[in-house]
């Protein structure tokens, strides 16, 4: 079975090396890795690692954890290797098809981000509702979203900013993006998390904001 493991360790050489070596001992086969952010003396990366039938994740997590200074933020079944720098790829997509634009969209981020589930959510006169929503998505109704429009991508907390209670069922990490001059969002969930890092707000940024660039505003 394959898992999305998340980890911080020493932004130095041969902290991977040493992490990859553990899970190989714990019997994981390690089929991509990606750098989701560094800076401050750490490193956060994605490995995507297959476990043999019947191997609990929790060897995982003991055998990252023993390598001095890694700390292991999140394990999460995935399926197979990992699809890293898609970008480029989603936003040709969406300039060959700009009249499907905002449904290709929502349909490709979650692949980029490994999250859950993506919309594109709209608020006028006092309402919101979906513009675009992929398969995934929570069934409800959006009601007011309040919190729009965005000044910059952000963090939702369902504490601070009003969702749906669907939205942040199964501890569900939420992140929401500026999605053009009006007040619009592209909305972004992973249940059970992990959250969402300052790198991957950026990204999330440029992606709607190019794909925005693209279709017009």
């Amino acid at each position: 079975m394959s898992f999305l493991l998340r980890v911080v360790l020493p932004d130095k050489p041969g902290s991977l090396g040493a992490v990859a070596t553990a899970l190989g001992n714990a019997g994981a086969d390690i089929l991509g890795v990606d750098v989701v952010e560094r800076g401050q003396g750490h490193a956060v990366d994605d490995l995507a690692v297959e476990l043999p039938v019947g191997r609990p994740p929790d060897v995982l997590i003991t055998a990252a954890e023993s390598v001095p200074g890694v700390e292991v933020e999140s394990v999460r079944p995935h399926s197979g290797r990992l699809e890293t720098h898609r970008e480029l790829e989603l936003i040709d997509q969406i300039a060959g098809d700009p009249d499907n634009g905002f449904q290709l969209l929502a349909d490709g981020v979650p692949r980029i981000f490994r999250a859950g589930w993506a919309l594109i959510a709209a608020r006028e006169n006092g309402s919101s509702h979906r513009l675009a929503e992929s398969t995934a998505a929570p069934e409800t109704r959006a009601g007011d979203l309040p919190w729009l429009p965005l000044d910059k991508a952000t963090v939702l907390d369902p504490a601070v900013h009003w969702v749906p209670e669907p939205w942040s069922d199964l501890d569900t990490e939420l992140a929401a993006a500026p999605f053009g001059p009006k007040a619009r969002a592209l909305v972004v969930g992973r249940p059970g998390g992990p959250a969402f890092r300052p790198s991957e707000l950026a990204r999330l940024t440029h992606l709607a904001g190019i794909v925005v660039t693209v279709l017009g505003p």
